[in-house]
């Protein structure tokens, strides 16, 4: 069979550790094909190092002059980011190319603008790596649960994020401590926005959500929320409690809507994903079917990424001479069947919560705070004092039972405007993941 020609844009991390995949298990490749695959073209301002990871490769330096060459069939996509990213991916759409892409702040923000383009021109866009790395998560959303109508997801899908929570957890120690080590050991980047406020975790449930429930994409409708302010007060009282904390990303389909949203979460210690720890990911899908399924590895690096990218360009070789009503759609659901729906914001979802009150201690505040919970329809199922502070106050650390999220802040705000209260309320919500 004839040859598929590969042209890769960006020979960074993950772009130097796809060439070595191509070539390091290119027999492998063949057998498991029955064609040859090959980097005819490479995009990349160091030519030395191109030609060291792609000997017979051409090498250039505009990303245009890639994504028209004859001789490349397949643009794998590298860069990153939504500027050149974009055009690049756009304009290799329009001369026919298919496309694999790690990116994944590109689909979970232009995503529908892509896949109606790439549909419009018989084009296939695979984007196994752009989410949790080495781990198989797109295709099992895509295909191995396709016979199944898909609850919810959760995840632990920033390594960095979930660093830093399993330091502070282990040690003791500072956030700000932490992320000096996290960046020290090339986990975190000099400016760790993008992984520490949760933006990363973000897109890539914001792509596992249109798999699971077949909306567009939909990144507008992501709530998020980082770890930068948390005290590792909380995760020392959270494990006395018997529960970790964690950065998830989390989609659910309910009654009312659809929840998508990232934030800080107790999990009890006996569920598996409390217990994944370093730079690891996980992510948890609760379907009708098969009920509870784990899918556990490395979210990130050269090879582990690589390894991702590179079955696309498998998967690519193998559908080319398919008609396109006979390949996986891009968003799980045929693309007739993609339709918006309602996403819950924020203040309409129902959880229970964990809440750190600091209070002075004195004779009444542990009956009003229940009191003022009460009146907003929040019933309690834990309440412990964790110790007197400076001799005239103390902090009271309360798990909550489920409740819509507007009920809490009100309670909050009820508690807050107290005067035995003496500073803001940290609240953090709990997901037991039971069904």
């Amino acid at each position: 069979m004839q040859a598929v020609n590969i042209g890769i844009l960006g020979l960074g991390t993950v772009g130097g550790g796809t060439a070595q995949v191509l070539q390091d298990n290119a027999a492998e490749i063949s057998k498991r094909l029955g064609r040859e695959v090959r980097v005819t073209a490479v995009c990349t301002s160091n030519a030395n190092r191109a030609k060291e990871l792609c000997p017979q490769a051409a090498v250039v330096s505009e990303p245009t002059d890639l994504v028209t060459r004859e001789d490349v069939d397949i643009v794998v996509e590298l860069y990153g980011g939504t500027g050149v990213a974009k055009e690049v991916v756009l304009q290799a759409i329009g001369n026919g190319k298919h496309i694999v892409t790690a990116n994944k702040k590109l689909l979970a923000e232009y995503g529908n603008e892509i896949f109606e383009l790439a549909e419009q021109k018989n084009v296939m866009v695979y984007f196994e790596a752009a989410v949790a790395g080495g781990i198989p998560i797109i295709k099992t959303l895509r295909e191995g649960l396709a016979a199944n109508r898909i609850h919810s997801i959760a995840g632990i899908i920033n390594g960095t994020s979930n660093f830093i929570l399993s330091e502070m957890r282990e040690k003791g120690a500072a956030f700000a401590d932490v992320l000096a080590q996290a960046q020290k050991l090339g986990y975190a980047e000099a400016d760790p926005t993008f992984d520490i406020e949760g933006h990363d975790a973000g897109h890539k449930i914001t792509i596992m959500s249109a798999l699971a429930f077949g909306t567009p994409v939909n990144f507008g409708a992501c709530y998020l929320e980082g770890i930068s302010k948390l005290d590792s007060r909380d995760i020392k009282y959270a494990e006395e409690l018997g529960y970790r904390i964690k950065l998830l990303g989390i989609t659910r389909c309910t009654e009312k809507g659809i929840e998508l949203r990232v934030h800080p979460t107790l999990l009890p210690e006996s569920r598996l994903l409390a217990n994944v720890n370093g730079v690891m990911n996980a992510v948890r899908v609760k379907a009708d079917m098969v009920g509870e399924t784990m899918y556990y590895g490395a979210g990130a690096g050269s090879l582990p990424t690589a390894s991702a990218v590179v079955a696309d360009i498998i998967d690519i070789c193998r559908n080319i001479g398919a008609g396109q009503d006979n390949r996986v759609p891009h968003l799980s659901f045929q693309s007739s069947q993609v339709k918006p729906q309602k996403f819950l914001t924020i203040d309409e979802i129902t959880s229970s919560y964990y809440l750190r009150v600091q209070a002075a201690d004195e004779a009444g505040v542990l009956g009003k705070i229940a009191t003022l919970l009460a009146e907003q329809g929040v019933s309690i199922e834990a309440l412990i004092q964790k110790g007197v502070l400076d001799c005239t106050h103390a902090e009271i650390v309360i798990l909550t039972h489920s409740t819509v999220e507007k009920n809490i802040k009100n309670a909050i705000a009820a508690i807050e405007q107290q005067a035995f209260v003496s500073e803001k309320v940290t609240m953090i919500r709990m997901e037991s993941l039971h069904g």
